[in-house]
């Protein structure tokens, strides 16, 4: 794709990778990503912020093919999704500098091996003029690496937000659709930045002094009504947990799938909404955007050796590094002579803070009694929910 007018002076460049289905080896891609970057032309010098990951290099050299001079290069954020195509924008452009946090310069030299030289460190709030353009760096830390910071273009009043308030979506919109871009912004949000919502908390609160008229930010679709996605970020990130329950289970004969659905029927009876995820087959970032809002987990698994299923120590793991807001855990399952799964699963989750409620185990197959009990589990769910006062 070509160049793409914003403002006068301020194009839209990158890459759009449809195809790309995995993320770091870990985060699903149902609807692909892109590379965003962009390219400020001032009236005494131009700046490129941002680059693209090194697969799509020859998309952004074929962009800049008519552009004679880049004098500096904005790195918002060393990952090589940004920072992984500076190398060969320095070496097409040999007076260019790079402009980067004082922390990112150190991990540009460790991860690119970029002359140190070439790299021009900036302080929180510090100006850079390219003419009658001026770019105001605000350092935004752990967004959702420690070095990150965002620009802010004053005269066009553009956030160039890098991965804060991106969106993991291929599409050839310049501007978001409000009603297609919440479910990837959200997941995006889940998967990568609610593990630092404390933080990005204050962050919000740090861009709240500027206007904005547009958000550009380094994956998926601008904003063009940055108030739209702000007010999703600090509902994300704020507001109480609601009156959900996320259920994610593995059942290897049937036992613990049993003992899932009388639970989830439970629930719903008592008013608690449910999000339920067989963890064999599930999507997980759809587990990490129903734990956004979620303010409880259970969950429920058979013994393996003597501990739980390694799909569901793997979900317990999930849910403990992404710090999402729920207030209880608990553990369901089935087992043939014993183990030890509910400390090994609680263990797992204590990072979360949470209160943990009586679990039910059952020997083989579940009995009366033992519905009886996952009943029970229910109710005090429904019940703490209500004592919150969560919605």
């Amino acid at each position: 794709m070509k160049p793409r007018i914003i403002r006068d002076g301020v194009y839209a460049l990158g890459a759009i990778d449809w195809d790309r289905r995995l993320f770091d080896s870990l985060i699903p891609l149902p609807d692909g990503t892109s590379y965003n970057a962009y390219l400020i032309h001032g009236s005494e010098k131009t700046a490129l912020l941002d680059t693209v990951d090194p697969s799509k290099m020859d998309v952004l050299m074929s962009q800049l093919e008519d552009v004679p001079e880049v004098d500096y290069v904005v790195s918002h954020h060393a990952e090589q999704d940004h920072s992984g195509t500076i190398p060969a924008i320095l070496e097409k452009y040999g007076r260019a500098k790079v402009v980067s946090t004082a922390r990112a310069r150190g991990m540009l030299v460790d991860l690119l091996a970029i002359p140190e030289e070439r790299i021009i460190p900036i302080e929180d709030r510090e100006t850079l003029s390219l003419g009658d353009k001026t770019l105001e760096f605000i350092n935004t830390p752990w967004v959702h690496w420690p070095e990150t910071m965002v620009s802010y273009l004053r005269e066009d009043r553009i956030l160039f937000s890098c991965d804060f308030f991106g969106s993991h979506l291929a599409t050839t919109e310049l501007y978001a659709s409000e009603s297609r871009i919440l479910e990837p912004a959200k997941r995006y949000y889940a998967e990568i930045m609610m593990p630092f919502r404390k933080v990005i908390q204050k962050n919000l609160e740090k861009i709240a002094a500027y206007e904005l008229d547009i958000i550009a930010p380094s994956h998926g679709p601008l904003y063009d009504r940055p108030a739209f996605i702000i007010d999703a970020y600090r509902d994300w990130v704020s507001s109480p947990p609601r009156n959900i329950a996320v259920v994610a289970y593995v059942s290897m004969h049937g036992s613990t799938a049993r003992m899932v659905n009388h639970l989830v029927g439970a629930l719903t009876e008592r008013g608690v909404a449910v999000e339920q995820f067989e963890l064999a087959t599930a999507d997980i970032g759809k587990l990490a955007v129903a734990l956004v809002d979620a303010a409880t987990i259970v969950l429920g698994t058979p013994t393996v050796l003597g501990g739980p299923h390694p799909n569901v120590v793997y979900a317990a793991y999930l849910a403990n590094a992404l710090k999402p807001k729920v207030r209880f855990v608990s553990v369901i399952g089935s087992y043939g002579w014993g183990g030890k799964t509910i400390e090994q699963l609680t263990g797992t989750m204590a990072g979360l803070e949470a209160e943990v409620l009586d679990p039910v185990l059952c020997k083989g197959l579940p009995r009366q009694s033992d519905f009886e009990a996952i009943d029970n589990l229910a109710a005090s769910i429904a019940s703490k929910h209500r004592a919150q006062g969560i919605p």
